[in-house]
């Protein structure tokens, strides 16, 4: 369904009483009774699940699924699937020069790439009251799996040039896609760039502020949404660098304090996170998820561009009472 997303964010920043919008996809698998492997292998039920969530939890958006694997397998690189857990990237398909200039940008459609735009397509059709958000891995955390993630930092100081060329191919990747999710009927894309936290102010600044940049650029208006997802411990000290992408909304991880990065945004973009996806959905109790996220909205709902979420994307195998417990926090709190 076609929604204003500009006017969408005015009206929840206006919204004294703010839905919850946690990175929930994975958990649904419980519900439908089948495996992860399974869940990220059919558009169908990629898309059901999605209408799931919408369906039985109290969200203000639905989120598609974080799979940070996608965009790297395109590429070429080899993935270790799972049947209980996310998929994840093994070894790396660059590293020289030559080999960055040898990388080919793939067609979006390869790959599992159809799978979740179709997804993505099935669930815009079938969700009409709330906006449906797509995702995306960010250009450095995808450069930085072409690469091997613990050799990517110290090819940004040995190889730069080698990094931007394979960060230029990436980016370009990565509009085509956010654009066919856009065609295909998603409200905005939630872009994961978790990498770029591990790194300095002025490395994020050049190797990924400026690439996510000129996918914002490119992507958003008025009715299609970029959100900027980052779990890094170094976000807060790259505020400047996040804030100059021109994302509309961003979300953070559970590494950070966030009551100290929501007073450094301005009011007029979505501040989202922080409740610890492992230690609380996947391994917390009902009621010590209950007491992270009432202490987290106690010190940031002052603020009123905030908007609690999970840190990250939720594990697979999270307790749908820990689940559950995040949403009867959130409401308890609004109704005190």
């Amino acid at each position: 369904m076609k929604i204003n997303m500009k006017q969408w964010i005015l009206d929840l920043l206006n919204e004294k009483k703010k839905k919850a919008m946690p990175v929930l996809t994975f958990p649904v698998v419980q519900k439908m009774g089948i495996d992860v492997e399974k869940f990220i292998s059919d558009s169908d039920l990629l898309a059901e699940g999605m209408k799931i969530i919408s369906d039985t939890t109290p969200v203000c958006a639905v989120l598609s699924v974080m799979d940070l694997s996608i965009e790297a397998e395109c590429f070429g690189s080899t993935i270790r699937y799972s049947k209980d857990e996310v998929p994840t990237v093994i070894g790396s398909i660059v590293s020289s020069e030559e080999e960055a200039d040898a990388l080919k940008i793939p067609e979006v459609g390869c790959g599992r790439t159809k799978i979740v735009i179709d997804a993505v397509r099935k669930a815009s059709e079938m969700i009409t009251d709330k906006p449906v958000i797509a995702g995306t891995i960010g250009p450095f955390s995808l450069a930085g799996r072409l690469m091997d993630v613990s050799q990517a930092m110290v090819y940004c100081y040995d190889e730069p040039d080698m990094v931007h060329k394979i960060l230029e191919k990436c980016t370009s990747f990565i509009i085509s896609y956010i654009k066919a999710f856009k065609e295909a009927g998603a409200n905005g894309v939630l872009i994961a760039e978790p990498l770029a936290g591990l790194m300095s102010p002025a490395l994020a600044d050049e190797f990924s502020a400026d690439y996510v940049k000129k996918i914002v650029d490119e992507c958003q208006d008025d009715y299609f949404m970029v959100a900027y997802h980052n779990c890094g411990k170094s976000t807060i000290q790259q505020v400047e660098s996040i804030l100059k992408t021109g994302a509309s909304l961003l979300h953070f991880g559970n590494a950070i304090d966030m009551e100290a990065m929501v007073k450094l945004i301005p009011e007029n973009i979505i501040v989202a996170g922080n409740v610890n996806p492992a230690g609380q959905f996947r391994n917390g109790t009902p009621e010590s998820i209950r007491k992270e996220t009432l202490e987290i909205m106690g010190k940031c709902c002052k603020y009123k561009n905030f908007l609690i979420s999970s840190g990250c994307d939720i594990p697979p195998a999270s307790s749908w009472d820990n689940i559950n417990a995040f949403f009867a926090a959130v409401d308890e709190f609004y109704n005190k």
